[in-house]
């Protein structure tokens, strides 16, 4: 079976370029301009698509964990709740934002956390769904997305290969549209934890799946590297400014490094071309200047026998290359030849 999925317009495939999400996540501090900023400067960046997160705050916190003090640099309220709600979006808010993504030619999604954001975001006609890594092991919420039908891409920060492979199955037996990203659980991920190659694990253990990464690392590196290993979404945090208040802010891409990530992307995907070795009109110019030729060492009578000391390797490389020397070598020549004279075996007998 193909490794295939299709989000909006877009085929995710082994041989095809990199799918690549700006998640934006509450980087918008629950300000509809700055989320319809963001949205613009992602597509100036040349993303597919954008993601933000959709959560029923007092259905998925406990009321201690809702009415917890939450009082610091980065927050919006002065309990955990109240904090969370400052950035929530509702059904306008989504709506408008959706009308945007269209105008920009983005896909838009979100991370639903619990089945009533499920439902919400299913209201609205999402392209696809992102299941975040803390619910890896949330079968229900697992299943009820499934159901939707639309493609599901999933995130399995802090899991084993049993819980992968749970949610594999949970998935797989009702919609068939199913990512697996790789990602480490961390904000921001060192470099030393990501364990890209788990990538592989993936794609060996799920051959009909598209895999990916949900990358939290500071920097763009590993993006590409993760395409090399046969990642084809990649999925990135984005921001217009580091400084602006949020936890997440400090991790996420700012637009020069969310160009750079799509540039790379783009050009690994060309750069490993078709893998037959041949000459490239491009190569033309420089191996003719760097090349070498045979030559004459000496000015040569005609009838005279070739010997090694008669023949000199020099650039250009635009005769025989040197590894016809031994084709020349006791050969009688039919022309008088000058120092330097580019050999061909028209010259000999």
């Amino acid at each position: 079976m193909a490794r295939r999925l299709t989000i909006g317009s877009f085929n995710i495939q082994d041989g095809g370029d990199c799918y690549i999400i700006a998640e934006i996540g509450h980087n918008h501090q629950g300000n509809l301009e700055k989320a319809r900023l963001l949205f613009k400067t992602a597509a100036e960046c040349g993303v597919n698509a954008v993601k933000l997160q959709k959560r029923d705050n007092k259905a998925l916190f406990t009321r201690e964990m809702y009415n917890k003090p939450y009082e610091h640099e980065n927050s919006f309220g002065p309990t955990y709740g109240a904090h969370r709600e400052a950035l929530e979006f509702g059904r306008a808010e989504y709506a408008e934002l959706q009308r945007y993504a269209r105008e920009l030619g983005l896909d838009m999604f979100a991370t639903a956390f619990d089945i009533s954001s499920v439902d919400f975001l299913a209201d609205l006609d999402m392209p696809a769904y992102k299941i975040a890594s803390g619910d890896l092991r949330n079968v229900p919420l697992l299943k009820y997305v499934a159901k939707i039908g639309r493609p599901v891409i999933l995130s399995t920060g802090g899991g084993n290969m049993d819980d992968v492979r749970r949610a594999y199955d949970t998935i797989i037996s009702i919609n068939q549209q199913l990512a697996i990203l790789q990602c480490t659980s961390s904000y921001p991920a060192e470099h030393h934890d990501l364990n890209l190659r788990v990538i592989e694990t993936f794609r060996q253990e799920f051959p009909d799946t598209v895999v990916g990464l949900s990358d939290h690392e500071n920097g763009i590196a590993m993006a590409t590297a993760a395409y090399m290993l046969g990642a084809r979404i990649v999925e990135q945090h984005f921001t217009i400014n580091h400084t602006w208040k949020g936890t997440d802010q400090v991790f996420s891409l700012e637009p020069i490094g969310m160009r750079k990530l799509v540039r790379d992307l783009r050009r690994v995907r060309e750069a490993l071309g078709d893998g037959v070795k041949r000459p490239l009109p491009c190569e033309a110019d420089s191996i003719i200047k760097m090349g070498k030729k045979l030559v004459a060492a000496r000015d040569l009578p005609a009838g005279h026998i070739l010997s090694d000391v008669d023949i000199a390797i020099k650039s250009p490389g635009d005769g025989l290359p040197p590894f016809e020397l031994e084709r020349l070598v006791g050969r009688q020549l039919a022309r008088p030849l000058v120092e330097d004279a580019t050999i061909s075996f028209e010259d000999v007998s």
